[in-house]
C-alpha cells in the first residue's frame, strides 16, 4: 500500500489527472488517496465527529465510565521501572492524542487542547505486605476501570502495582475519546519496541508519525462535504428509509427510563471442531467469517424476537489511509447493518443477503456514524442506549497480544468492569484455538442465566447451520436434541 501511495505521489500533474479520470470511470473516488496534511497551528482544534458524540455523552453523564478503555497486564521478572517510565514518556510524546484534553471556545463549541510533552512518572502502589493479595488486586483493577474521567483533565492513567520484587501489575486506562481498539494494539507494539531499545541503551527505533490525530480530524471535516457527503448519505438514507425497527429482545426486567450503563460479560467459546466447521463453510460459500457469523447472529435475534427486519451495529477500524496506520486515536467507525429475514429463507439464501448488505456498507464506510445519526435524526426514547440499533456484533481477526518484553513474562489480567454500552454485544475473536469471545450485556435488562442460555443457543444454532446450510430459518435449531 505504501508503494502505491508513493507511486501516486510521484505522478506528474497530467498523469495524475489521467489517473483520477480513470478512477472516476470505474466509479472510484480519487479523494480516497489524497494526502492528509499536517496542520499549520494548534488553535481551536476541532473534534472529529466521533469525538463530538462522546463529548456530548460525557456532558450529559459525567460519572459514566462505560467509555473507559482499560487493560491490566501482569508482568513477571525483573522489571526496570525507570526504563518503563522512559518508554511511556516517549509514547506520550509521539502521540498528541495522549496529551489531549477538551474544553470549549468562546462560542461554547468543544475543542481539543494539546499539552506539551512531559517526563512521565509511574505511580507505584506497594502491595508486598498485603495478605489477601489477589483479592486486593482484583478490587483495585475494578476500581480503576470504573473511575470516570474529567475530559478537561488528562485522559491517560497509568498505575503500577508491586506484588513483590519480581511481579507487578500494570494498569492502563484511557478514555475512548482519544483511543480505540486498534490504538491499543499500536500502544502495545510501541511499548515492546521502545522497552527493548531503552533497556539495551539504544535510541528509539520508531519513525516519527506523518500526522497527528487533530490533523485527521481537520481533514475529515474538510473532506466530508459536498458531493462526497451526498454520495455517502444517499446510500445510507436508502438503506435506513421508512420506520426503523426497534429490536425487542425479551428481557428479565423492563427497560429503565434512563439506562444506567451497568453491565456484565460472559465468555463464549466454540469448540475447535465447530470453529473449524464454521470457517470451512465460510470458505465454501465464498464469504468472510464475519459475514457467516453475523448471519447466524441475525437468525438468533430473529428466533428470540420473531422480527424479520433487524438492525445490528458493528465497528470498522477506519484505517484505510497510510497516514493513519500507526496513529493512536479514536478513528473507529460504526456501521449500521439492516437485514431483511422475511420469507423464511434458507441459511444459504440469507447468507448471501447479508453479504450484499456488507458489501454496500463497506463501500460507504466513510460516513461517520455520528453524521448519519445527525442527518437521519431518528426518533429515540431516553431508554435506548444508542440510536439506530440496540445490539452489536464484532469480530476481531487477531486479539491484541501482550508485549514480549526483554526478560519478562507478560500476560493479560482478566476482569469485568461492570459496564455495558449496548443492550447486547457479541465481541468474538478468531484465534488458533478456535472462535472465542465475550458477550457483554446490560444488567438493567438481563439476568446472567438468560445470557448463558443465549450463548448455548448460539452454539446449537451454528452446529445446525454447518450440519445443513440448506435448512430454512424456521427449521434451524436453538435447542440441542
Amino acid at each position: 500500500m505504501r508503494d502505491l501511495y508513493q507511486q501516486i505521489a510521484e505522478l506528474s500533474p497530467d498523469q495524475r489527472a489521467l489517473f483520477e479520470k480513470r478512477l472516476q470511470q470505474k466509479g472510484l473516488n480519487s479523494i480516497k488517496i489524497s494526502r492528509i496534511s499536517q496542520r499549520k497551528d494548534s488553535d481551536s482544534l476541532p473534534l472529529s465527529f466521533a469525538q463530538q458524540r462522546l463529548w456530548f455523552i460525557q456532558q450529559l453523564d459525567p460519572d459514566n465510565s462505560a467509555y473507559n478503555v482499560f487493560s491490566a497486564l501482569r508482568i513477571q521478572g525483573q522489571l526496570n521501572v525507570a526504563v518503563l517510565e522512559q518508554t511511556f514518556t516517549e509514547i506520550v510524546r509521539r502521540h498528541e492524542t495522549l496529551r489531549t484534553t477538551f474544553t470549549t471556545n468562546a462560542s461554547g463549541e468543544p475543542i481539543q487542547v494539546i499539552t506539551p510533552p512531559q517526563t512521565l512518572t509511574l505511580p507505584i502502589m506497594d502491595l508486598t505486605e498485603v495478605s489477601n493479595l489477589e483479592e486486593e488486586v482484583q478490587q483495585l483493577v475494578v476500581k480503576e476501570a470504573q473511575q470516570p474521567f474529567d475530559l478537561t483533565k488528562p485522559l491517560l492513567r497509568l498505575t503500577l502495582l508491586r506484588l513483590d520484587a519480581a511481579e507487578h501489575v500494570l494498569l492502563l486506562t484511557v478514555h475512548h475519546i482519544i483511543c480505540d481498539r486498534w490504538s491499543m494494539g499500536i500502544f502495545v507494539r510501541e511499548m515492546k519496541a521502545l522497552y527493548e531499545a531503552f533497556v539495551n541503551s539504544k535510541p528509539s527505533p520508531l519513525p516519527e508519525l506523518p500526522i497527528q490525530y487533530p490533523d485527521w480530524a481537520i481533514w475529515q471535516r474538510q473532506w466530508l462535504q459536498g458531493q462526497v457527503l451526498e454520495e455517502q448519505l444517499n446510500y445510507w438514507q436508502k438503506q435506513l428509509q421508512g420506520n426503523l425497527p426497534v429490536l425487542k429482545l425479551p428481557s428479565d426486567r423492563p427497560r429503565p427510563v434512563v439506562p444506567t450503563y451497568q453491565g456484565s460479560q460472559q465468555s463464549l467459546v466454540l469448540s475447535k471442531p465447530l470453529s473449524d466447521a464454521v470457517k470451512d463453510l465460510s470458505k465454501k460459500e465464498g464469504v468472510t467469517l464475519f459475514t457467516l457469523l453475523l448471519t447466524a447472529f441475525n437468525i438468533l435475534l430473529f428466533k428470540y424476537t420473531h422480527q424479520d427486519d433487524i438492525i445490528v451495529g458493528t465497528d470498522i477500524a477506519n484505517r484505510n489511509r497510510v497516514e493513519t496506520e500507526g496513529l493512536i486515536g479514536f478513528l473507529i467507525n460504526t456501521l449500521v447493518l439492516r437485514t431483511s429475514l422475511s420469507g423464511n429463507p434458507s441459511f444459504r439464501e440469507l447468507l448471501h443477503r447479508v453479504r450484499e448488505v456488507m458489501q454496500g456498507a463497506y463501500a460507504h464506510q466513510d460516513l461517520p456514524f455520528e453524521k448519519l445519526v445527525e442527518e437521519l435524526n431518528p426518533e429515540r426514547s431516553l431508554s435506548q442506549m444508542t440510536p439506530l440499533f440496540q445490539v452489536k456484533f464484532d469480530l476481531q481477526l487477531a486479539q491484541v497480544e501482550p508485549p514480549e518484553l526483554s526478560g519478562l513474562t507478560v500476560s493479560p489480567l482478566a476482569f469485568d468492569n461492570g459496564t455495558a454500552k449496548f443492550e447486547l454485544r457479541f465481541n468474538l475473536s478468531d484465534t488458533e484455538q478456535g472462535i472465542t469471545g465475550l458477550v457483554e450485556y446490560s444488567t438493567d435488562l438481563f439476568n446472567d442465566s438468560t445470557i448463558t442460555r443465549m450463548v448455548q443457543h448460539f452454539q446449537t444454532l451454528l452446529s445446525g447451520i454447518v450440519a445443513n446450510p440448506e435448512q430454512r430459518l424456521e427449521e434451524l435449531p436453538l435447542l440441542s436434541e
